[in-house]
């Protein structure tokens, strides 16, 4: 009886150690989202890597400010309210789900999570929910473990001052682009278009300006690149043409 009472507790033993232990983030890696602009920025090993649109609450008080911690992750998670199955092109909660432990919640209520309406992002439009484009918030749920600290506030600071506020040492303080993995076309416009044609000029590529409007000067262009890389030239710029510029 005393063997068997061993055997058991070893085995308990190994159950927490190997499947209960939670995942660990790097104290280095962290998420500020800055309602004031709906932004989100993703710092890494203490640098500032990328920055998203993101949509927030409808009023400033739906979505939580403070300091918080993803604390799940789900893919393709259930629209329970609707009824509506994960993976679902209707489900408004996306193809990711990053829970925070917000106003006593654990991952549950408040999340940074996918969307099914592109037109939302950048807006003032959700229950209290981070939203941002699915592709990009499959970019961010593959890089961030459980446990990754997240900084939800309203400021005019710069993301690099807001990390030094909130005790973060990053070892760069300058600003980097706002960037989506949305494709980039003939028609496209904004702050993406216009690394896009900066970043074509810099390789020898010239757009004849750099207006963040993505026209035919930009569009042949992004196609002299593409041969160039022997890339499929179609004047996309999808994550392949992106990644061959070094734009994530």
């Amino acid at each position: 009886m005393k063997t068997k009472k061993i055997v058991i507790g070893l085995l308990m033993f190994c159950f927490m150690f190997f499947f209960v232990q939670p995942a660990k983030a790097s104290a280095s890696s962290f998420i500020i989202i800055n309602k004031s602009t709906n932004q989100l920025a993703y710092f890494e090993n203490n640098k500032l890597s990328k920055v998203f649109k993101v949509a927030t609450g409808k009023l400033p008080s739906y979505t939580p400010e403070g300091k918080f911690k993803i604390v799940n992750k789900i893919t393709n998670r259930p629209y329970y309210t609707g009824n509506i199955p994960g993976g679902d092109p209707r489900n408004p909660l996306g193809n990711r789900w990053l829970g925070l432990n917000a106003r006593g919640t654990w991952g549950t209520t408040y999340a940074i999570h996918g969307n099914n309406n592109a037109n939302a992002i950048g807006k003032y439009v959700s229950a209290g929910c981070i939203r941002m484009y699915n592709n990009d918030v499959q970019w961010l749920y593959a890089r961030i473990p459980v446990n990754t600290p997240v900084v939800i506030t309203t400021s005019s600071k710069t993301f690099p001052a807001l990390a030094a506020a909130n005790g973060y040492k990053i070892t760069n303080g300058s600003t980097v682009p706002v960037f989506s993995i949305v494709n980039l076309k003939k028609g496209s416009r904004g702050a993406e278009v216009m690394e896009l044609q900066r970043r074509l000029t810099n390789l020898g590529y010239s757009t004849k300006g750099i207006d963040g409007i993505f026209g035919n000067n930009t569009d042949a262009a992004v196609r002299k690149f593409q041969k160039a890389k022997k890339l499929k030239v179609d004047g996309i710029v999808g994550p392949a043409t992106k990644k061959a510029m070094g734009m994530f």
